[in-house]
Protein backbone atom coordinates (compact mmCIF):
# COMPACT_ATOMS: atom_id res chain seq x y z
CA UNK A 1 0.00 0.00 0.00
CA UNK A 2 3.26 2.21 -0.04
CA UNK A 3 2.34 5.64 -1.35
CA UNK A 4 4.05 8.35 -3.80
CA UNK A 5 4.60 11.30 -1.25
CA UNK A 6 5.48 13.56 -3.85
CA UNK A 7 2.62 15.17 -4.80
CA UNK A 8 0.07 15.55 -1.70
CA UNK A 9 2.45 15.76 0.72
CA UNK A 10 3.96 19.13 -1.01
CA UNK A 11 0.79 20.93 -1.35
CA UNK A 12 -0.82 23.12 1.26
CA UNK A 13 -1.90 22.70 3.90
CA UNK A 14 -0.41 19.05 3.62
CA UNK A 15 3.05 20.51 3.53
CA UNK A 16 3.41 20.22 7.26
CA UNK A 17 2.08 16.67 7.69
CA UNK A 18 5.47 14.96 7.57
CA UNK A 19 6.61 17.51 10.59
CA UNK A 20 3.72 16.76 11.99
CA UNK A 21 4.48 12.75 12.27
CA UNK A 22 7.74 13.07 13.06
CA UNK A 23 8.87 11.46 16.23
CA UNK A 24 9.86 13.54 19.95
CA UNK A 25 7.94 16.60 18.05
CA UNK A 26 6.04 18.87 19.95
CA UNK A 27 2.56 18.52 17.92
CA UNK A 28 0.49 21.25 19.15
CA UNK A 29 3.30 23.69 18.53
CA UNK A 30 3.80 22.17 15.21
CA UNK A 31 0.16 22.58 14.38
CA UNK A 32 -0.22 25.78 15.71
CA UNK A 33 2.48 27.55 13.60
CA UNK A 34 1.09 25.75 10.36
CA UNK A 35 -2.95 27.36 11.44
CA UNK A 36 -1.35 30.29 11.82
CA UNK A 37 0.85 30.43 8.94
CA UNK A 38 -2.07 29.50 7.03
CA UNK A 39 -3.61 32.88 8.01
CA UNK A 40 -6.77 30.85 9.51
CA UNK A 41 -9.00 32.69 12.75
CA UNK A 42 -7.53 30.77 15.35
CA UNK A 43 -7.93 30.19 19.15
CA UNK A 44 -6.28 27.96 21.48
CA UNK A 45 -8.78 27.63 25.28
CA UNK A 46 -7.40 25.38 27.50
CA UNK A 47 -9.56 23.52 29.69
CA UNK A 48 -8.21 21.48 32.26
CA UNK A 49 -4.86 21.54 31.25
CA UNK A 50 -6.33 20.35 27.34
CA UNK A 51 -5.00 22.65 24.79
CA UNK A 52 -7.60 22.38 22.65
CA UNK A 53 -7.28 24.46 19.43
CA UNK A 54 -10.07 26.17 17.52
CA UNK A 55 -10.80 27.73 13.81
CA UNK A 56 -13.66 30.13 13.19
CA UNK A 57 -14.65 31.78 9.88
CA UNK A 58 -13.19 35.04 9.42
CA UNK A 59 -16.51 37.15 10.09
CA UNK A 60 -16.37 35.87 13.53
CA UNK A 61 -13.99 38.02 16.46
CA UNK A 62 -10.91 36.04 17.14
CA UNK A 63 -11.07 34.42 20.84
CA UNK A 64 -7.63 34.06 22.76
CA UNK A 65 -9.49 32.93 25.62
CA UNK A 66 -13.44 31.30 26.72
CA UNK A 67 -13.89 34.57 28.35
CA UNK A 68 -16.48 37.04 26.74
CA UNK A 69 -19.73 36.00 24.23
CA UNK A 70 -18.73 32.39 22.62
CA UNK A 71 -19.49 32.70 18.12
CA UNK A 72 -22.69 31.45 17.54
CA UNK A 73 -24.17 31.18 20.75
CA UNK A 74 -27.88 29.89 21.41
CA UNK A 75 -27.21 29.01 17.58
CA UNK A 76 -26.55 25.39 15.96
CA UNK A 77 -23.33 25.67 14.29
CA UNK A 78 -22.12 22.65 12.60
CA UNK A 79 -18.72 21.86 14.64
CA UNK A 80 -16.28 19.50 13.42
CA UNK A 81 -13.42 18.18 15.68
CA UNK A 82 -10.55 15.74 15.45
CA UNK A 83 -8.30 15.01 17.92
CA UNK A 84 -4.09 16.25 17.59
CA UNK A 85 -2.47 13.98 20.40
CA UNK A 86 -1.59 10.63 19.68
CA UNK A 87 0.09 7.27 21.98
CA UNK A 88 3.45 7.37 22.72
CA UNK A 89 5.27 4.88 20.09
CA UNK A 90 3.22 5.62 17.51
CA UNK A 91 3.79 8.04 14.21
CA UNK A 92 -0.27 8.52 14.67
CA UNK A 93 0.02 8.91 10.76
CA UNK A 94 -3.86 7.77 10.27
CA UNK A 95 -4.75 7.98 13.76
CA UNK A 96 -5.24 10.99 13.67
CA UNK A 97 -3.02 13.17 12.12
CA UNK A 98 -4.85 13.16 8.92
CA UNK A 99 -8.10 13.74 10.08
CA UNK A 100 -6.45 16.97 11.43
CA UNK A 101 -4.82 18.12 7.85
CA UNK A 102 -8.22 17.24 6.24
CA UNK A 103 -10.27 19.68 8.45
CA UNK A 104 -7.20 22.51 7.62
CA UNK A 105 -7.96 21.90 3.72
CA UNK A 106 -11.55 22.31 4.52
CA UNK A 107 -11.52 25.56 6.62
CA UNK A 108 -9.14 26.92 3.83
CA UNK A 109 -11.99 25.95 1.18
CA UNK A 110 -15.05 27.04 3.46
CA UNK A 111 -13.25 30.36 4.03
CA UNK A 112 -12.95 30.80 -0.08
CA UNK A 113 -16.38 30.11 -0.09
CA UNK A 114 -17.38 32.70 2.08
CA UNK A 115 -19.19 29.89 4.19
CA UNK A 116 -20.64 30.62 7.51
CA UNK A 117 -21.86 28.76 11.01
CA UNK A 118 -18.96 26.59 11.45
CA UNK A 119 -16.61 26.07 14.31
CA UNK A 120 -13.31 23.24 14.30
CA UNK A 121 -12.17 22.75 16.79
CA UNK A 122 -8.66 19.86 17.19
CA UNK A 123 -9.31 18.16 20.18
CA UNK A 124 -6.52 17.44 22.98
CA UNK A 125 -6.22 14.02 25.43
CA UNK A 126 -8.89 11.75 22.92
CA UNK A 127 -5.94 9.03 24.11
CA UNK A 128 -6.64 7.47 27.40
CA UNK A 129 -3.70 5.92 29.44
CA UNK A 130 -4.27 2.90 31.49
CA UNK A 131 -6.60 3.46 34.40
CA UNK A 132 -8.36 6.18 32.80
CA UNK A 133 -11.90 7.40 32.86
CA UNK A 134 -14.14 8.96 29.95
CA UNK A 135 -14.10 11.83 32.08
CA UNK A 136 -10.47 12.35 31.92
CA UNK A 137 -10.76 12.46 27.89
CA UNK A 138 -10.46 15.89 26.11
CA UNK A 139 -13.75 16.00 24.57
CA UNK A 140 -15.32 15.23 28.25
CA UNK A 141 -14.70 18.53 29.72
CA UNK A 142 -14.82 20.28 26.20
CA UNK A 143 -18.48 19.38 26.13
CA UNK A 144 -19.39 20.98 29.50
CA UNK A 145 -17.49 24.66 28.86
CA UNK A 146 -19.52 24.01 25.36
CA UNK A 147 -22.63 23.60 27.36
CA UNK A 148 -22.04 26.37 29.55
CA UNK A 149 -21.07 28.69 26.12
CA UNK A 150 -24.93 28.37 24.59
CA UNK A 151 -23.87 25.93 22.45
CA UNK A 152 -25.94 22.91 23.38
CA UNK A 153 -27.90 22.49 20.32
CA UNK A 154 -24.08 22.61 18.16
CA UNK A 155 -24.37 19.64 15.35
CA UNK A 156 -21.22 18.16 15.65
CA UNK A 157 -19.43 15.74 13.44
CA UNK A 158 -16.06 13.66 14.59
CA UNK A 159 -13.41 12.76 12.07
CA UNK A 160 -11.37 9.78 13.11
CA UNK A 161 -8.96 7.50 11.09
CA UNK A 162 -9.75 8.72 7.53
CA UNK A 163 -6.52 8.41 5.76
CA UNK A 164 -7.21 4.67 4.93
CA UNK A 165 -9.69 3.34 2.46
CA UNK A 166 -12.29 5.16 0.46
CA UNK A 167 -15.83 3.23 2.42
CA UNK A 168 -17.37 5.66 5.07
CA UNK A 169 -17.82 3.93 8.00
CA UNK A 170 -20.75 6.52 10.07
CA UNK A 171 -20.09 4.95 13.54
CA UNK A 172 -23.26 3.83 15.62
CA UNK A 173 -21.03 2.80 18.94
CA UNK A 174 -22.83 5.82 21.03
CA UNK A 175 -26.39 3.75 20.11
CA UNK A 176 -25.11 0.60 21.54
CA UNK A 177 -24.14 2.69 24.30
CA UNK A 178 -27.40 4.44 25.04
CA UNK A 179 -29.64 1.10 24.34
CA UNK A 180 -30.06 0.30 27.92
CA UNK A 181 -29.24 4.00 30.01
CA UNK A 182 -32.04 5.26 31.73
CA UNK A 183 -30.83 9.28 31.49
CA UNK A 184 -33.49 11.26 31.86
CA UNK A 185 -32.22 13.35 28.62
CA UNK A 186 -32.08 10.30 26.81
CA UNK A 187 -34.91 10.36 23.95
CA UNK A 188 -33.38 13.86 23.48
CA UNK A 189 -30.11 12.58 22.67
CA UNK A 190 -30.98 9.52 20.78
CA UNK A 191 -32.98 11.99 18.60
CA UNK A 192 -30.54 13.98 18.04
CA UNK A 193 -27.61 11.63 17.05
CA UNK A 194 -30.34 10.40 14.74
CA UNK A 195 -30.57 13.86 12.61
CA UNK A 196 -26.86 13.97 12.68
CA UNK A 197 -26.47 10.84 11.08
CA UNK A 198 -29.19 11.07 8.48
CA UNK A 199 -27.70 14.28 7.04
CA UNK A 200 -24.26 12.62 7.02
CA UNK A 201 -25.81 10.26 4.99
CA UNK A 202 -27.84 12.73 3.16
CA UNK A 203 -24.54 14.42 2.52
CA UNK A 204 -23.05 10.81 1.30
CA UNK A 205 -25.73 10.54 -1.09
CA UNK A 206 -25.92 13.99 -2.73
CA UNK A 207 -22.25 13.46 -3.11
CA UNK A 208 -22.93 10.30 -4.66
CA UNK A 209 -20.91 8.17 -2.45
CA UNK A 210 -21.71 4.77 -2.57
CA UNK A 211 -19.75 3.21 -0.18
CA UNK A 212 -21.25 3.94 3.61
CA UNK A 213 -21.26 1.38 6.25
CA UNK A 214 -23.13 2.52 9.63
CA UNK A 215 -21.43 0.02 11.66
CA UNK A 216 -19.77 0.45 15.88
CA UNK A 217 -16.30 1.68 16.04
CA UNK A 218 -13.59 1.74 18.29
CA UNK A 219 -13.82 4.76 20.84
CA UNK A 220 -13.21 8.44 19.77
CA UNK A 221 -13.92 11.79 20.73
CA UNK A 222 -18.06 11.30 20.13
CA UNK A 223 -17.86 9.02 23.66
CA UNK A 224 -16.78 11.98 25.44
CA UNK A 225 -19.30 14.46 24.34
CA UNK A 226 -21.97 11.69 24.80
CA UNK A 227 -20.52 11.39 28.59
CA UNK A 228 -21.20 15.00 28.74
CA UNK A 229 -24.69 15.03 27.48
CA UNK A 230 -24.24 15.99 23.86
CA UNK A 231 -24.72 14.20 20.38
CA UNK A 232 -21.96 13.77 18.17
CA UNK A 233 -21.34 11.62 15.38
CA UNK A 234 -18.14 9.85 13.89
CA UNK A 235 -17.18 9.28 11.05
CA UNK A 236 -14.05 6.88 10.02
CA UNK A 237 -12.35 4.92 6.72
CA UNK A 238 -11.75 1.60 5.91
CA UNK A 239 -10.71 0.01 2.50
CA UNK A 240 -13.62 -1.86 1.12
CA UNK A 241 -11.86 -5.25 0.97
CA UNK A 242 -12.15 -4.48 5.09
CA UNK A 243 -15.46 -2.98 5.48
CA UNK A 244 -17.08 -6.24 3.52
CA UNK A 245 -15.19 -8.34 5.96
CA UNK A 246 -16.74 -6.21 9.00
CA UNK A 247 -20.05 -6.24 7.69
CA UNK A 248 -20.45 -9.90 7.47
CA UNK A 249 -18.90 -10.21 10.90
CA UNK A 250 -21.45 -7.92 11.78
CA UNK A 251 -24.12 -10.14 10.33
CA UNK A 252 -22.50 -13.30 12.26
CA UNK A 253 -21.69 -11.60 15.76
CA UNK A 254 -24.35 -9.69 17.27
CA UNK A 255 -22.48 -8.79 19.82
CA UNK A 256 -19.51 -7.39 18.65
CA UNK A 257 -20.58 -3.72 19.26
CA UNK A 258 -20.59 -4.95 23.18
CA UNK A 259 -17.29 -6.34 22.84
CA UNK A 260 -15.78 -3.15 21.29
CA UNK A 261 -17.76 -1.32 24.11
CA UNK A 262 -16.55 -3.70 27.29
CA UNK A 263 -12.92 -2.92 26.37
CA UNK A 264 -12.67 -7.14 25.49
CA UNK A 265 -11.49 -5.66 21.98
CA UNK A 266 -8.01 -6.04 23.60
CA UNK A 267 -8.17 -9.65 24.30
CA UNK A 268 -5.96 -10.92 21.52
CA UNK A 269 -8.83 -13.35 19.83
CA UNK A 270 -11.41 -10.59 20.19
CA UNK A 271 -8.99 -7.81 18.50
CA UNK A 272 -8.05 -10.39 15.52
CA UNK A 273 -11.36 -9.91 14.46
CA UNK A 274 -10.68 -5.97 13.86
CA UNK A 275 -9.78 -4.65 10.71
CA UNK A 276 -6.25 -4.67 9.86
CA UNK A 277 -6.40 -0.48 9.38
CA UNK A 278 -7.84 -0.21 13.34
CA UNK A 279 -5.26 -2.97 14.01
CA UNK A 280 -2.99 -0.94 13.11
CA UNK A 281 -3.56 2.37 15.44
CA UNK A 282 -2.31 3.21 18.23
CA UNK A 283 1.00 1.53 17.76
CA UNK A 284 4.17 1.58 15.31
CA UNK A 285 2.25 -0.17 12.70
CA UNK A 286 0.52 3.46 11.65
CA UNK A 287 2.62 5.19 9.44
CA UNK A 288 2.06 6.73 6.50
CA UNK A 289 2.66 3.89 3.87
CA UNK A 290 -1.01 2.59 4.31
CA UNK A 291 -2.45 5.93 3.21
CA UNK A 292 -4.34 6.28 0.24
CA UNK A 293 -3.67 9.71 -0.82
CA UNK A 294 -5.91 8.75 -3.73
CA UNK A 295 -8.90 9.37 -1.83
CA UNK A 296 -8.63 12.27 0.44
CA UNK A 297 -10.09 14.55 -1.98
CA UNK A 298 -13.43 12.80 -1.52
CA UNK A 299 -13.42 12.94 2.63
CA UNK A 300 -12.80 16.87 2.10
CA UNK A 301 -15.64 17.36 -0.11
CA UNK A 302 -17.12 15.47 2.40
CA UNK A 303 -16.46 17.79 5.32
CA UNK A 304 -17.03 20.57 3.12
CA UNK A 305 -20.49 19.51 2.09
CA UNK A 306 -21.60 19.11 5.40
CA UNK A 307 -21.58 22.83 5.58
CA UNK A 308 -22.53 23.77 2.38
CA UNK A 309 -25.50 22.51 1.42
Amino acid sequence: MKQNTANWSKLSPYDRYFDFISQDIDRYAVLLSHIESLKLNSAVINIEGNKHIFIFPHGQKSLRTAGGVFPYKDTSPYLLSAHYDRVSGSSGANDNSIAVFHLLKAAILLEKNKAENWIIVFTDKEELKEGESLEDQGSFTLAKKIKTWGLSKAKIYNFDACGTGNVFIVSTTTDHILKDSEQANIKKVRKEIRQLRDYALETADLLRIEKILLAPTPFSDDVGFLRAGLAAQTITILPAHEADKYEALLRSRSDFADVIISGKIKEPSERRCLPETWRCINNANDTYTRLTPQYFEEVVRFITELISH
